[in-house]
Protein backbone atom coordinates (compact mmCIF):
# COMPACT_ATOMS: atom_id res chain seq x y z
CA UNK A 1 0.00 0.00 0.00
CA UNK A 2 1.46 3.34 -0.98
CA UNK A 3 1.19 6.52 1.56
CA UNK A 4 1.32 10.04 0.11
CA UNK A 5 2.76 12.59 1.68
CA UNK A 6 0.00 14.32 2.40
CA UNK A 7 -1.42 10.82 4.12
CA UNK A 8 1.60 10.91 6.45
CA UNK A 9 1.29 14.57 7.18
CA UNK A 10 -2.39 14.19 8.40
CA UNK A 11 -1.61 10.81 10.02
CA UNK A 12 0.97 12.43 12.30
CA UNK A 13 -1.70 15.44 12.96
CA UNK A 14 -4.55 12.83 13.86
CA UNK A 15 -1.88 10.71 16.52
CA UNK A 16 -0.54 13.34 17.92
CA UNK A 17 -3.98 15.58 18.84
CA UNK A 18 -3.37 18.05 16.27
CA UNK A 19 -6.24 17.45 13.84
CA UNK A 20 -8.71 19.06 16.48
CA UNK A 21 -8.08 19.21 20.85
CA UNK A 22 -9.82 16.68 22.70
CA UNK A 23 -11.27 16.41 26.19
CA UNK A 24 -8.79 13.65 27.82
CA UNK A 25 -6.82 13.33 31.52
CA UNK A 26 -3.33 14.83 31.14
CA UNK A 27 -1.85 11.22 31.65
CA UNK A 28 -4.04 9.92 29.36
CA UNK A 29 -2.77 12.82 26.94
CA UNK A 30 1.03 12.00 27.02
CA UNK A 31 0.65 8.40 26.80
CA UNK A 32 -1.24 9.30 23.59
CA UNK A 33 1.27 11.14 22.24
CA UNK A 34 4.34 9.28 23.21
CA UNK A 35 6.71 11.90 24.66
CA UNK A 36 6.75 15.69 25.11
CA UNK A 37 9.71 17.92 24.53
CA UNK A 38 10.98 18.98 28.02
CA UNK A 39 14.09 20.91 27.55
CA UNK A 40 12.32 24.19 28.41
CA UNK A 41 10.36 23.30 31.43
CA UNK A 42 7.17 25.30 29.65
CA UNK A 43 7.30 23.28 26.62
CA UNK A 44 5.43 20.09 27.93
CA UNK A 45 2.36 23.05 29.09
CA UNK A 46 2.22 24.62 25.68
CA UNK A 47 2.55 21.13 24.11
CA UNK A 48 -0.76 20.27 26.31
CA UNK A 49 -2.39 23.48 25.52
CA UNK A 50 -2.35 22.99 21.98
CA UNK A 51 -3.89 19.24 22.29
CA UNK A 52 -6.20 19.18 24.91
CA UNK A 53 -9.85 20.65 25.12
CA UNK A 54 -9.62 22.45 28.25
CA UNK A 55 -6.25 22.03 29.35
CA UNK A 56 -5.38 23.22 32.95
CA UNK A 57 -2.48 23.40 33.43
CA UNK A 58 -2.53 22.56 37.21
CA UNK A 59 -3.45 19.37 35.86
CA UNK A 60 -0.27 18.97 34.26
CA UNK A 61 1.32 20.44 37.98
CA UNK A 62 -0.51 17.42 39.88
CA UNK A 63 0.80 14.46 37.48
CA UNK A 64 4.55 15.82 38.02
CA UNK A 65 3.87 16.16 41.67
CA UNK A 66 2.37 12.63 42.31
CA UNK A 67 4.92 11.23 39.16
CA UNK A 68 2.01 10.17 36.99
CA UNK A 69 4.18 11.39 34.31
CA UNK A 70 7.85 11.83 34.37
CA UNK A 71 10.98 14.09 33.02
CA UNK A 72 14.11 12.72 32.46
CA UNK A 73 16.74 12.14 29.46
CA UNK A 74 15.81 10.10 27.05
CA UNK A 75 15.28 10.06 23.48
CA UNK A 76 17.82 12.24 21.54
CA UNK A 77 19.51 12.48 25.10
CA UNK A 78 16.67 15.31 25.86
CA UNK A 79 14.62 15.76 28.65
CA UNK A 80 11.16 14.46 27.93
CA UNK A 81 8.30 14.33 30.00
CA UNK A 82 6.57 11.02 29.72
CA UNK A 83 3.81 8.59 31.35
CA UNK A 84 5.43 6.72 33.94
CA UNK A 85 4.16 3.63 32.92
CA UNK A 86 6.61 4.04 29.85
CA UNK A 87 9.48 5.22 31.38
CA UNK A 88 10.93 1.87 32.36
CA UNK A 89 10.93 0.46 29.12
CA UNK A 90 11.76 3.64 27.36
CA UNK A 91 15.22 3.98 29.13
CA UNK A 92 15.85 0.77 29.03
CA UNK A 93 15.69 1.22 25.49
CA UNK A 94 17.74 4.17 24.66
CA UNK A 95 20.51 3.46 27.48
CA UNK A 96 23.37 1.81 25.05
CA UNK A 97 23.23 5.33 23.29
CA UNK A 98 23.33 6.91 26.85
CA UNK A 99 26.05 4.89 28.06
CA UNK A 100 28.01 5.52 24.49
CA UNK A 101 27.13 9.06 24.79
CA UNK A 102 28.08 10.04 28.40
CA UNK A 103 30.55 7.63 29.42
CA UNK A 104 33.02 8.35 27.16
CA UNK A 105 36.34 10.64 26.96
CA UNK A 106 34.87 13.64 29.26
CA UNK A 107 33.57 11.22 31.87
CA UNK A 108 36.78 9.39 31.96
CA UNK A 109 39.00 12.29 31.84
CA UNK A 110 37.75 12.57 35.22
CA UNK A 111 39.57 9.61 36.17
CA UNK A 112 36.36 7.49 36.41
CA UNK A 113 35.72 4.51 34.26
CA UNK A 114 32.66 3.06 32.68
CA UNK A 115 32.96 0.08 35.24
CA UNK A 116 33.53 2.91 37.85
CA UNK A 117 29.77 4.17 36.73
CA UNK A 118 28.20 1.01 36.44
CA UNK A 119 28.98 0.33 40.52
CA UNK A 120 28.04 4.08 41.51
CA UNK A 121 24.62 4.00 39.78
CA UNK A 122 22.60 1.59 41.98
CA UNK A 123 23.92 3.43 45.28
CA UNK A 124 23.27 7.34 43.69
CA UNK A 125 19.71 5.83 42.96
CA UNK A 126 19.55 4.85 46.51
CA UNK A 127 20.53 7.92 47.87
CA UNK A 128 18.04 9.76 45.51
CA UNK A 129 14.98 8.38 47.66
CA UNK A 130 13.81 11.23 47.78
CA UNK A 131 14.61 14.98 45.55
CA UNK A 132 18.55 16.06 45.95
CA UNK A 133 20.15 19.13 44.71
CA UNK A 134 23.06 19.20 42.35
CA UNK A 135 25.19 20.02 45.10
CA UNK A 136 23.99 17.10 47.60
CA UNK A 137 24.90 14.69 44.77
CA UNK A 138 28.15 16.15 44.32
CA UNK A 139 28.95 16.07 47.98
CA UNK A 140 27.81 12.47 47.78
CA UNK A 141 29.85 11.66 45.10
CA UNK A 142 32.92 13.08 46.56
CA UNK A 143 32.44 10.92 49.74
CA UNK A 144 32.51 7.66 47.74
CA UNK A 145 35.40 8.78 45.82
CA UNK A 146 36.88 10.31 49.02
CA UNK A 147 38.19 13.43 47.32
CA UNK A 148 35.88 16.28 45.16
CA UNK A 149 34.69 14.81 41.71
CA UNK A 150 36.54 16.52 39.07
CA UNK A 151 35.00 17.93 35.85
CA UNK A 152 33.31 15.57 33.51
CA UNK A 153 32.60 13.14 36.95
CA UNK A 154 28.58 14.43 37.66
CA UNK A 155 28.37 15.42 33.95
CA UNK A 156 28.20 11.83 32.72
CA UNK A 157 26.51 10.43 35.55
CA UNK A 158 23.68 12.47 35.87
CA UNK A 159 22.31 11.31 33.21
CA UNK A 160 23.73 7.77 32.68
CA UNK A 161 21.58 7.11 36.06
CA UNK A 162 17.98 6.54 35.35
CA UNK A 163 17.27 9.89 37.55
CA UNK A 164 14.14 11.84 37.30
CA UNK A 165 13.88 15.46 37.69
CA UNK A 166 12.00 16.17 40.58
CA UNK A 167 9.29 19.22 40.32
CA UNK A 168 11.20 21.74 42.01
CA UNK A 169 9.48 25.26 40.96
CA UNK A 170 6.82 27.42 39.77
CA UNK A 171 5.66 28.48 37.06
CA UNK A 172 6.19 25.39 35.17
CA UNK A 173 7.02 22.81 38.02
CA UNK A 174 10.67 22.89 36.92
CA UNK A 175 12.88 25.42 37.96
CA UNK A 176 16.93 26.20 36.48
CA UNK A 177 18.17 24.47 39.15
CA UNK A 178 17.85 21.05 38.91
CA UNK A 179 17.00 18.32 41.75
CA UNK A 180 16.95 14.35 40.96
CA UNK A 181 15.14 11.46 42.52
CA UNK A 182 14.92 7.74 41.49
CA UNK A 183 12.27 6.54 40.26
CA UNK A 184 9.67 4.15 41.88
CA UNK A 185 10.77 1.66 39.40
CA UNK A 186 14.41 0.92 38.28
CA UNK A 187 15.29 0.83 34.57
CA UNK A 188 17.83 -1.67 33.95
CA UNK A 189 21.00 0.03 33.42
CA UNK A 190 23.03 -2.64 32.36
CA UNK A 191 21.33 -5.91 31.60
CA UNK A 192 22.63 -9.05 32.55
CA UNK A 193 20.00 -10.71 29.20
CA UNK A 194 21.29 -8.52 26.14
CA UNK A 195 17.39 -9.28 25.08
CA UNK A 196 15.55 -7.61 27.83
CA UNK A 197 17.38 -4.35 26.35
CA UNK A 198 15.79 -5.48 22.65
CA UNK A 199 12.30 -6.43 23.97
CA UNK A 200 12.28 -2.87 25.58
CA UNK A 201 13.40 -1.35 22.13
CA UNK A 202 10.69 -2.83 20.48
CA UNK A 203 8.29 -1.71 23.20
CA UNK A 204 9.66 1.46 22.14
CA UNK A 205 9.34 1.25 18.14
CA UNK A 206 5.78 0.46 19.00
CA UNK A 207 4.92 2.95 20.93
CA UNK A 208 6.98 5.37 18.11
CA UNK A 209 4.64 4.14 15.50
CA UNK A 210 1.34 4.59 17.44
CA UNK A 211 1.87 7.92 18.14
CA UNK A 212 3.92 9.21 15.02
CA UNK A 213 3.43 6.40 12.25
CA UNK A 214 3.46 5.52 9.47
CA UNK A 215 7.55 6.08 9.76
CA UNK A 216 10.75 4.38 8.50
CA UNK A 217 13.91 3.14 10.38
CA UNK A 218 15.77 5.96 9.65
CA UNK A 219 12.82 7.87 11.51
CA UNK A 220 13.12 5.85 14.45
CA UNK A 221 16.13 6.40 15.05
CA UNK A 222 16.28 10.00 14.51
CA UNK A 223 13.44 10.03 17.11
CA UNK A 224 15.30 7.57 19.79
CA UNK A 225 19.37 8.07 18.79
CA UNK A 226 19.09 4.43 18.29
CA UNK A 227 21.29 2.58 16.29
CA UNK A 228 19.81 1.93 12.62
CA UNK A 229 20.50 -1.95 12.79
CA UNK A 230 18.53 -2.00 16.13
CA UNK A 231 15.85 -0.48 15.32
CA UNK A 232 15.71 -2.53 12.01
CA UNK A 233 16.37 -5.52 14.10
CA UNK A 234 13.39 -4.86 15.89
CA UNK A 235 11.28 -3.64 13.34
CA UNK A 236 11.46 -7.44 11.70
CA UNK A 237 10.54 -8.67 14.94
CA UNK A 238 7.83 -6.75 15.21
CA UNK A 239 6.36 -7.33 11.44
CA UNK A 240 7.12 -11.26 11.89
CA UNK A 241 4.88 -11.24 14.66
CA UNK A 242 2.12 -9.89 13.15
CA UNK A 243 1.80 -6.42 14.65
CA UNK A 244 3.29 -4.56 11.81
CA UNK A 245 2.22 -3.48 8.22
CA UNK A 246 4.49 -2.72 5.67
CA UNK A 247 3.81 0.39 3.16
CA UNK A 248 5.48 2.45 0.61
CA UNK A 249 6.01 6.09 1.28
CA UNK A 250 5.29 8.53 -1.32
CA UNK A 251 9.52 8.26 -2.95
CA UNK A 252 9.27 4.48 -2.85
CA UNK A 253 10.70 4.60 0.90
CA UNK A 254 9.69 0.99 2.64
CA UNK A 255 7.43 2.73 5.93
CA UNK A 256 5.84 0.68 8.67
CA UNK A 257 2.70 1.33 10.93
CA UNK A 258 0.91 -0.41 13.45
CA UNK A 259 -2.13 -2.39 12.09
CA UNK A 260 -5.63 -0.70 12.02
CA UNK A 261 -3.70 2.90 13.53
CA UNK A 262 -6.00 6.03 11.71
CA UNK A 263 -4.38 7.39 8.67
CA UNK A 264 -7.22 10.09 7.69
CA UNK A 265 -7.10 11.22 4.05
CA UNK A 266 -5.09 14.36 2.65
CA UNK A 267 -7.58 16.75 2.87
CA UNK A 268 -8.63 16.54 6.43
CA UNK A 269 -8.41 20.04 7.97
CA UNK A 270 -5.92 20.82 10.08
CA UNK A 271 -6.55 24.05 12.35
CA UNK A 272 -4.01 26.43 12.75
CA UNK A 273 -1.86 25.82 15.91
CA UNK A 274 0.87 27.37 18.01
CA UNK A 275 3.27 24.95 18.58
CA UNK A 276 6.02 25.01 21.41
CA UNK A 277 9.45 25.51 21.48
CA UNK A 278 11.29 21.52 20.62
CA UNK A 279 7.48 20.24 19.94
CA UNK A 280 8.38 16.34 19.27
CA UNK A 281 6.39 16.77 15.76
CA UNK A 282 9.10 19.41 14.61
CA UNK A 283 12.29 16.23 15.61
CA UNK A 284 10.33 13.04 15.60
CA UNK A 285 11.75 12.37 11.92
CA UNK A 286 14.73 11.47 10.12
CA UNK A 287 13.18 13.02 6.77
CA UNK A 288 11.33 16.54 8.79
CA UNK A 289 9.67 17.78 5.55
CA UNK A 290 6.30 15.82 6.85
CA UNK A 291 5.66 18.83 8.98
CA UNK A 292 8.77 21.00 8.04
CA UNK A 293 9.02 22.54 4.35
CA UNK A 294 12.62 21.89 3.61
CA UNK A 295 13.09 25.67 3.16
CA UNK A 296 12.12 26.33 6.60
CA UNK A 297 13.96 24.16 8.72
CA UNK A 298 17.05 26.11 9.36
CA UNK A 299 14.59 29.32 10.06
CA UNK A 300 13.23 27.07 12.66
CA UNK A 301 15.61 24.72 13.82
CA UNK A 302 18.78 26.89 14.84
CA UNK A 303 22.36 25.69 14.91
CA UNK A 304 22.87 25.48 18.28
CA UNK A 305 19.56 23.01 19.28
CA UNK A 306 17.13 25.44 19.29
CA UNK A 307 14.11 25.04 17.89
CA UNK A 308 11.75 27.61 17.83
CA UNK A 309 7.95 28.13 18.96
CA UNK A 310 6.38 27.70 15.59
CA UNK A 311 2.84 28.75 13.43
CA UNK A 312 1.52 25.10 12.02
CA UNK A 313 -1.09 25.75 9.37
CA UNK A 314 -3.01 23.56 7.28
CA UNK A 315 -0.55 20.65 9.14
CA UNK A 316 2.56 22.75 8.18
CA UNK A 317 5.00 25.04 9.74
CA UNK A 318 4.20 28.16 7.92
CA UNK A 319 6.17 30.83 10.46
CA UNK A 320 7.23 31.50 13.99
CA UNK A 321 5.78 33.19 17.30
CA UNK A 322 6.81 34.80 20.21
CA UNK A 323 4.94 36.86 23.23
CA UNK A 324 4.78 40.45 22.19
CA UNK A 325 6.50 41.81 25.56
CA UNK A 326 4.91 44.21 28.32
CA UNK A 327 1.71 45.00 25.77
CA UNK A 328 0.64 41.46 25.85
CA UNK A 329 -0.03 39.62 22.53
CA UNK A 330 1.50 37.04 20.40
CA UNK A 331 3.94 38.26 17.41
CA UNK A 332 3.76 36.45 14.82
CA UNK A 333 6.24 35.83 12.05
CA UNK A 334 4.87 34.37 8.68
CA UNK A 335 7.89 32.98 6.29
CA UNK A 336 4.87 33.32 2.95
CA UNK A 337 1.28 34.91 2.78
CA UNK A 338 -1.26 33.36 4.61
CA UNK A 339 -5.12 34.09 3.77
CA UNK A 340 -6.92 36.46 6.16
CA UNK A 341 -8.90 33.66 7.83
CA UNK A 342 -5.95 32.12 8.82
CA UNK A 343 -4.79 34.92 10.64
CA UNK A 344 -8.00 35.16 12.21
CA UNK A 345 -7.80 31.79 13.19
CA UNK A 346 -4.17 32.61 14.77
CA UNK A 347 -5.83 35.46 16.51
CA UNK A 348 -8.01 33.24 18.27
CA UNK A 349 -5.65 31.17 19.53
CA UNK A 350 -2.81 33.56 20.20
CA UNK A 351 -5.37 35.19 22.29
CA UNK A 352 -6.34 31.72 23.88
CA UNK A 353 -2.62 31.44 24.82
CA UNK A 354 -2.06 35.06 26.34
CA UNK A 355 -4.56 34.06 28.41
CA UNK A 356 -2.50 30.81 29.52
CA UNK A 357 0.33 32.47 29.81
CA UNK A 358 -0.94 35.53 31.67
CA UNK A 359 -1.14 33.43 35.03
CA UNK A 360 2.32 31.87 34.51
CA UNK A 361 4.84 33.42 32.58
CA UNK A 362 3.80 36.21 29.88
CA UNK A 363 7.00 36.60 28.05
CA UNK A 364 8.11 32.84 27.95
CA UNK A 365 10.86 31.76 25.72
CA UNK A 366 11.69 35.27 26.15
CA UNK A 367 15.43 34.46 26.42
CA UNK A 368 15.58 33.09 22.53
CA UNK A 369 14.13 36.15 20.88
CA UNK A 370 17.62 37.15 19.86
CA UNK A 371 17.10 34.61 16.95
CA UNK A 372 14.10 37.28 15.22
CA UNK A 373 16.88 39.86 14.09
CA UNK A 374 18.53 36.38 11.84
CA UNK A 375 14.68 35.52 10.41
CA UNK A 376 14.53 36.96 6.85
CA UNK A 377 11.98 39.93 5.43
CA UNK A 378 8.83 38.13 6.38
CA UNK A 379 4.68 39.62 7.43
CA UNK A 380 4.88 40.29 10.95
CA UNK A 381 1.42 40.68 12.57
CA UNK A 382 0.76 41.45 16.48
CA UNK A 383 -1.70 39.27 17.43
CA UNK A 384 -4.07 40.16 20.21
Amino acid sequence: MKVSAGELNRSTLARQLLLGREAMDVGDAVRRVVALQAQHAASPYLALWNRLAGFDPADLDAAFTGRAVVKSTLMRLTLHAVHAEDYPAFREAVQPSVRAARLGTRFTDSGLTAADADVLVPQLLDFADRPRTTAECEDWLGHRLGAAPRPGAWWGLRQYAPLLHAPTAAPWSFGERPSYVAPPRRPRTVPADPEASEESLRTLVLRYLEGFGPASAADVAQFSLVQRARVRQALQVLELSGRLDRLEGPDGEELFDVQGAPRPAQDTPAPPRLMAMWDSVLLAYFDRSRIVPPQYRKLVARMNGDTLATLLVDGHVAGVWRPAGPGGGIEATAFHPLPEEVWEALAGEARALTALLADREPEVYRRYGHWWSKLPSAETRLLV
